[in-house]
């Protein structure tokens, strides 16, 4: 009973405990309530205030839109009224200068009808006068013939009969000076045409100036020079432009070609093939080759050698190299290299004994001739040419001076120039220096090669034989059979209309495929 007392009141306070933490509760959860609903409506009103703001705000602003939107439409209006108004101005402008101008045509029209008048009026008159005049014309040559004795038609053939007369003598006049002319030209071209014709008599020096002989080791080596077919020999001539004559000369073979230059190369080449034992058409065209880029070094060496000869110095390489290119040129049958010495010799002698500058002498008698080399590749005379390539290569005034005029095309500035003319004819004079034949028959022959070289498609084209034959070599693939043979025709044709020449010549035409492959 003692303890349930406790047990009991324990209890009872746990309940009162419970009860009292409850009302606590509901206590502090009133009040939470409270103070939010307090919190709500303070929210509450300040989002109204908020609200109210910004409703007057909206409302401002749109006041401003509306009254800025007014103001805007206002002066747009005013513009185009303003616009209408200029318009309306310019219309009214327009309109009256319209009647204006309508006015003015009114009055021109008047003005063309009364002039239409008057024109009629003046036509009319002048129709009449035309009639007077007529008849007054008419009246006065019938007076005339009745003075005259003769009629019109009569008066019409005398007078033509008198300029006839006078057109025939005027005329006869003019033939006679034309005849006088002519006569003169044609004195003048028959002597020319007949000098010609002697020059190109072939004379024997001819055949020794233009063959150079090759030495062999034995009578067998022709053969070999030959070649199977004849294949050897025909690369060779192909090759360097020349005519190989093999006959029954022992141990020798005849080199012949007009110009001195393709004889030394083949003259060289052959010497070589010879030497190295192989000879076939692939190796000759190799030595060829290289033969001519020795001969260029050896023209060079010699040109060296005669400036130093001369007492020269510091020239251009490209003056050397134009200088040993004189080497292989002819002029008359002399020798160009060897000529330009001995005027260079001459002149300088001359400078001496006349006290004047004996080193520009020389060197302008030296370079005279060097036009020469280009002669046949340029338009003009070789002394305006060397005198133009020497410009080129830095030579002096004076030096360039007298190349052009050692000929007397140009006017001589110095003393100098005088003397290298005297001396390129005292050392072109002497007896002996030159056989004009042959130059002829040279140039009859650089002739007939440059006719061939003309035709599109022609590689190579040498004359040989002393000009009765001109070998002409096809570019690969350019030309067909038939083609080949038109260009024969056409040539023969241009032959006989630009050159004169004895007895025939024969166009030998070549084409030929070639295939080379290397085996690596």
């Amino acid at each position: 009973m003692d303890m349930v007392i406790p047990i009991l009141t324990g209890i009872v306070g746990l309940v009162i405990g419970f009860v009292s933490f409850k009302m606590f509760q509901q206590q502090m959860d009133a009040n939470r309530r409270s103070e939010a609903e307090n919190h709500i409506q303070q929210l509450t009103q300040n989002a109204q205030r908020e609200a109210e703001n910004l409703v007057k705000e909206a409302k401002i602003e749109v006041k401003d839109l509306l009254f800025q939107a007014k103001s805007e439409l206002q002066a747009k209006e005013k513009d185009k009224r303003n616009e209408m108004q200029a318009a309306d101005r310019k219309l009214v402008q327009r309109e009256e200068a319209f009647e204006r101008k309508v006015d003015q045509f009114d009055k021109r029209d008047d003005e063309m009808r009364r002039k239409e008048q008057t024109f009629k009026k003046q036509e009319e008159s002048l129709a009449k006068r035309t009639v007077a005049c007529d008849q007054a014309i008419q009246e006065h040559r019938k007076a005339l013939e009745q003075v005259a004795g003769i009629t019109t038609e009569e008066a019409k053939r005398q007078l033509l009969s008198e300029i006839e007369t006078e057109a025939r003598l005027d005329a006869a006049l003019l033939t006679k000076r034309i005849l006088d002319e002519t006569k003169e030209v044609a004195d003048r071209d028959a002597r020319e045409i007949v000098t010609r014709s002697i020059q190109r008599i072939t004379r024997d020096y001819v055949n020794e100036a233009t063959i150079s002989v090759v030495q062999l080791a034995n009578d067998g080596m022709k053969g070999r020079i030959i070649g199977r077919e004849g294949r050897n020999i025909r690369a060779l001539e192909a090759a360097t432009g020349v005519d190989l004559i093999i006959d029954e000369t022992p141990e020798a073979v005849i080199v012949s070609g007009f110009d001195p230059l393709r004889r030394e190369v083949a003259k060289i080449a052959l010497e070589r093939l010879m030497q190295d034992g192989r000879i076939h058409p692939t190796r000759i065209e190799e030595v060829v080759e290289k033969v001519k880029g020795d001969v260029d070094k050896l023209m060079r060496d010699e040109a060296e050698k005669v400036i130093f000869e001369v007492g020269l110095s510091d020239f251009h390489p490209e003056i050397v190299k134009l200088l040993g290119r004189l080497k292989y040129r002819t002029s008359y049958g002399q020798n160009n290299l060897y000529h330009a010495r001995e005027a260079s010799y001459i002149c300088g002698i001359m400078a001496s004994e006349l006290g004047l500058d004996v080193k520009l002498a020389k060197r302008g008698a030296l370079l005279h001739d060097i036009g020469k080399v280009v002669s046949q590749e340029e338009e003009g005379t070789h002394a305006m040419l060397g005198a133009e390539l020497a410009k080129k290569w830095g030579e002096s005034e004076l030096i360039v001076n007298a190349i052009a005029a050692h000929h007397e095309q140009v006017e001589p500035l110095c003393p100098e120039s005088v003397l290298v003319a005297a001396a390129e004819a005292l050392s072109a004079a002497r007896p002996g220096a030159r056989r004009e034949t042959l130059e002829a028959y040279v140039k009859r022959l650089e002739k007939l090669e440059a006719l061939a070289t003309g035709y599109s498609g022609v590689d190579k084209a040498y004359a040989i034989q002393a000009g009765r034959e001109v070998r002409v070599i096809i570019r690969q693939g350019e030309l067909s059979e038939t083609e080949s043979f038109a260009l024969s025709r056409d040539l023969a044709k241009k032959i006989e209309q630009e050159l004169t020449y004895p007895g025939q010549i024969k166009i030998t035409v070549i084409r030929e495929n070639r295939f080379i492959e290397f085996a690596k």
